[in-house]
């Protein structure tokens, strides 16, 4: 055992197994630990003091607290792709085989050459970065972001794919009751009692809270013994779900919870595909807010150097962990609640050196404990400095008179000072319920604000019951609250008798105290407030002067509370500091809203098991293993596998769609085009149903025939286009985008439901029923014909007309449309038959050397028609944008109509579709912007942007669909093409967004 090891007392008994040990290593050294250490406890066993760096400075950080509150101690955990960086060491269980390592430091922690940054403190200070990172130049950015980023962050992730797997699951409960301490303990009991199904969430490996080191007795038991048999009886009963480990970390509508639950963090050897964690969505009746209280800090200089802590950070190290956090501790705070902690500290042997009160006068009893302790009592004085650099040596102290030093100050030497300056309760998850927090000026504290939201009780240290036998009656309470919501009787509870020192955080009991000003020391030293982010008392009166006084100001201004604890330890301390500066009050200033999640929650878990191939369902056509087998690229097109390309052996991805683009022009290439959106429309409205939705007409369409059509939203922007078959007087087939099969099937389903009811339609999704291909060339009639018995000449089956038909014997419907420029036919069959008649189809296509082209050939095709597709359908344009304007009838009413001849839709100046022609035979790239500025160093105000871009056979470069501000008076134009990122600026010529047979001769021939 080491020398930081206490010896053996009730309360540390309850954490921590003696009798086994437990090596890990921190930045490669080994340790021994034991079994129910915390990384943190273990590393303050072997007198490890110094931890970390701070983010902006890199000064020594050393261990500040006891849990999730931790802003210091942050490290990487775990190697390879196992690393996980900014893991807070109170809240890591140690393992055997634990690998951890300091971060943000160079080369080494002990000697970081970072740290010379504390040397340009006035240059570092709030708001730096907004006032230097500005300017000279516009350039200046692009030498700037190098620096930036590589400066960003404190640990660094690992590069390799994580090789945990996640779980999301969903509980449904009538009470949650969060916290499992005295309060949780008793408020869970009580529920179950009554015959409610009870939730209970603890964050930490163990349940019982503050009971598992305390050395006060519950009905003749000492406090860990209690618990147990509490937490017995609540594991037997079969109402009862306890949850260990799991942080309930969101409150969202309707009474619904996020709550991660670490499984194996602890475990060196998980079983084979046991998830690392899970995701609770939990969805109650009732909820219990049970989750204690933390000390809160008191800024004065020299409050960063390692071995300053708080008081309750140590008292819980000493009785859970049975670890001293020094041989020479020195106490400083404001409160009566701080001397119940002495008094444990010193009976769990901890040695006590003196303890420091700012009030001028404390109690007999109070002052006999600290006597019985060993220590001296210093009235009326505060601590206003600091020795040491990795590690405390000495603190300097000063009388206190009416809320000013007095007096000179003297030094005493300790290695721990523990502090508390008040209590912070955790409200963060009743916050989020949406009441916003008070300031209490009796117990200087934020508190929540009168009666909670309907289905919230509250109970314990979180509302201000601060005494164990007040918590635990309180949880009693708020289990019975519960349980009578719910309509069921609760049970008569049997009164709980506490034995043991009773020093109440009572509001009379407490006096404020923020800040022990620097300069009414005449330190030198840095006080800070926010430990991680450095920040610190003079960076919030900078804020203040800046003209930053609102609380959520003032965080993003000075990254007060943007650590990775939130704000938990520093937060109040600054708007403290804000108000005075401000000479207003605390209550005025506020506090930042407290948001999901409340503690950081990994990716992993959110992600949970829609990682890899799970990432997204998949969704294959019916043909989709014909073009594995023949050497198709497949590319994710939503949902779909599409083949991008079918490569031939050593084509590039270029020289195979070019290929595949020549042979549709001269002969003939098929294109699986399944993933097409198709909607059945039935039933006697549905033409005028389709009318309403539609800017051009159908309810005339002859059956038999095929119309193109534009769909446009409420705000007259352009929504889908497509096109749509009438199949019989009272049934129509219409086909969507790809990308918007979904979303306008959900589309057409609101309208019948909440506008049009009236309406005798009724719609389907036919997308997975039917297989599909479209069929194009100058020899795509002659292939069509030899597989089918209907007459498919021009005569029978005229562009844009539509027949039902047959493929051996195998029913399909057939429509003359073209999206490629030529002769084309799109060709539907039942999706069970989907390999059957493609390889059918493309058997008779052999002696015309027929081509499966992909989904690149198909953009080449569309791009030389000047065809629209999902580039140019991103949201913002409108129907006259695009050149479609005479699709819009002025006969009917339509969605979108009143709203499209909006004045600034119309505008003159309005992006246009155009074409664009490469000048230097170099490729132009999708969402480049298109400038009138010949040099790339020029400032450039953008005209528009490109859209589509491919390689055209026909014209023999590279061309482009682009949205070009008034783009169809500029034909013959040259602009340049600029994609700053990538340091391209290519000349282009704006032509017509028609490039190949603008007649239409060749899809009507």
């Amino acid at each position: 055992m080491t020398a930081y090891r206490l010896p053996a007392s009730n309360p540390s008994n309850a954490v921590i197994r003696r009798d086994k040990s437990v090596f890990f290593t921190f930045d490669g050294q080994q340790y021994m630990g034991l079994k129910g250490d915390t990384l943190a406890s273990a590393l303050s066993a072997n007198d490890v003091r110094l931890v970390g760096r701070s983010f902006k400075y890199h000064r020594p950080r050393g261990l500040f607290s006891a849990g999730p509150e931790e802003p210091s101690a942050l490290m990487t955990v775990g190697e390879g792709a196992h690393r996980e960086p900014n893991s807070r060491a109170t809240m890591v269980e140690l393992f055997d085989g634990l690998k951890a390592t300091s971060q943000n430091r160079w080369p080494s922690l002990k000697h970081d050459l970072a740290a010379v940054n504390g040397m340009a403190g006035n240059l570092l200070s709030a708001g730096f970065y907004y006032k230097t990172f500005m300017g000279p130049s516009r350039d200046a950015w692009m030498i700037y972001e190098h620096f930036i980023r590589k400066a960003a962050g404190m640990g660094a992730g690992s590069f390799e794919p994580d090789p945990d797997t996640y779980e999301h699951m969903h509980g449904y409960c009538d009470v949650l009751v969060v916290g499992a301490g005295p309060a949780g303990l008793a408020a869970a009991t009580q529920a179950a009692n009554s015959g409610a199904s009870v939730y209970l969430c603890e964050d930490n490996p163990q349940f019982g809270g503050s009971l598992l080191g305390d050395f006060s007795e519950v009905k003749g038991k000492s406090a860990p013994e209690w618990a147990s048999d509490q937490i017995d009886a609540l594991k037997n009963n079969d109402t009862v779900t306890l949850f260990a480990r799991t942080t309930v970390y969101g409150a969202f509508d309707d009474m619904t919870f996020g709550a991660l639950e670490r499984l194996t963090t602890h475990d060196p050897n998980p079983a084979q595909g046991q998830a690392r964690m899970r995701h609770w969505t939990i969805r109650a009746k009732q909820i219990i807010v049970a989750t204690g209280r933390i000390d809160r800090p008191i800024v004065f200089p020299g409050n960063d150097v390692p071995g300053v802590m708080l008081l309750d950070g140590v008292h819980r190290h000493a009785l859970k962990y049975a670890v001293a956090m020094g041989k020479s501790v020195s106490v400083f705070a404001n409160h009566d609640g701080a001397y119940g902690a002495i008094a444990d500290l010193a009976k769990a042997g901890v040695g006590i050196a003196n303890v420091i009160d700012p009030r001028p006068t404390v109690t007999m009893d109070q002052a006999e404990l600290v006597r019985q302790a060993g220590a001296d009592l210093i009235k009326g004085a505060v601590v206003c400095g600091t020795t040491g650099g990795r590690a405390l040596k000495s603190i300097k102290v000063s009388k206190w008179e009416n809320g000013l030093l007095s007096g000179g100050s003297w030094g005493l030497e300790c290695d721990c000072l523990a502090v508390s300056g008040g209590t912070t309760p955790l409200i963060h998850l009743a916050s989020q319920s949406g009441a916003r927090p008070r300031f209490d000026e009796a117990m200087s504290a934020f508190v929540m604000p009168g009666p909670l939201p309907e289905g919230w009780h509250s109970a314990g240290g979180a509302f201000a019951e601060f005494e164990m036998s007040d918590a635990i009656r309180s949880g009693t309470r708020a289990g019975s609250a519960a349980a009578k919501a719910l309509g069921l009787a609760p049970k008569r509870a049997t009164p709980v008798s506490i034995t043991g020192i009773d020093f109440s955080l009572a509001p009379d009991k407490i006096m404020p105290l923020w800040e022990v000003p620097k300069s009414a020391s005449g330190s030198k030293q840095k006080a800070f407030v926010d430990l991680q982010h450095d920040v610190t008392a003079d960076d919030i009166r900078l804020a203040e002067v800046e003209g930053f006084h609102a609380a959520e100001h003032l965080k993003r201004y000075t990254t007060l509370g943007m650590a990775a604890d939130q704000g938990k330890t520093s937060n109040v301390n600054g708007m403290a500091i804000m108000a005075h500066a401000l000479g207003t009050s605390i209550e005025e200033v506020g506090t930042t809203r407290f948001r999901p999640p409340y503690i950081p929650v990994t990716l992993g878990a959110i992600a949970g098991e829609n990682v890899r191939g799970h990432l997204q369902p998949t969704r294959k056509t019916p043909m989709h293993d014909w073009h594995i087998r023949h050497n198709a690229e497949m590319m994710n097109v939503g949902l779909w596998k599409r083949p991008r390309v079918y490569y031939k052996p050593g084509e590039t991805l270029e020289q195979a769609y070019v290929r595949e683009a020549q042979c549709v022009r001269a002969s003939v290439g098929i294109c699986d085009v399944s993933t097409l959106g198709k909607i059945d429309v039935q039933g006697p409205d549905a033409g005028e149903f389709l009318n309403r939705l539609y800017t051009n007409g159908f309810a005339k369409l002859p059956v038999g025939k095929a119309r193109y059509g534009l769909m446009l939203r409420h705000d007259g922007l352009l929504f889908d286009d497509g096109t749509t078959w009438r199949l019989s007087e009272t049934q129509y087939l219409t086909t969507t985008t790809t990308a918007n099969a979904a979303t306008v099937m959900a589309h057409m389903e609101y309208y019948l439901s909440v506008w049009w009811p009236d309406l005798k339609v009724r719609v389907s999704s036919m997308t997975d029923n039917w297989a599909a291909a479209s069929l194009a060339g100058p020899n795509a009639r002659k292939v069509l014909a030899s597989v089918t018995d209907f007459d498919v000449s021009d005569a029978a089956l005229p562009f844009m007309g539509v027949t039902p038909a047959s493929i051996d014997g195998i029913y399909c419907l057939i429509a003359r449309l073209s999206f490629s420029g030529e002769l084309a036919f799109e060709i539907f069959w039942p999706a069970c038959h989907g390999d059957t008649v493609w390889r059918r189809l493309m058997d008779a296509g052999t002696p015309y050397e027929i081509t499966p082209y992909g989904i690149e050939a198909l953009g080449t095709l569309r791009i030389e028609k000047g065809h629209i597709a999902g580039g140019e359908l991103d949201g913002r344009v409108t129907a006259d944008d695009v050149g479609l304007s005479a699709m819009c009838s002025t006969k009917k009413d339509f969605i979108g109509k009143a709203l499209m001849t909006r004045e600034a839709l119309l505008a003159e100046d309005r992006i246009q579709l155009v074409g664009l022609v490469s000048q230097n035979d170099m490729a132009l790239k999708a969402g480049s912007h298109l400038v009138i500025n010949e040099t790339a160093k020029e400032p450039a105000v953008s005209e528009g942007h490109v859209s589509s871009v491919t390689y055209s056979p026909v014209m023999e470069k590279y061309i482009a669909l682009g949205l070009l501000k008034g783009g169809r008076d500029r034909h013959g134009e040259t602009l340049y093409v600029t994609d700053p990122l990538n340091g391209t600026h290519i000349a282009a010529t704006v032509t017509d967004p028609i490039f190949y047979d603008k007649a239409g001769e060749k899809m009507r021939g």
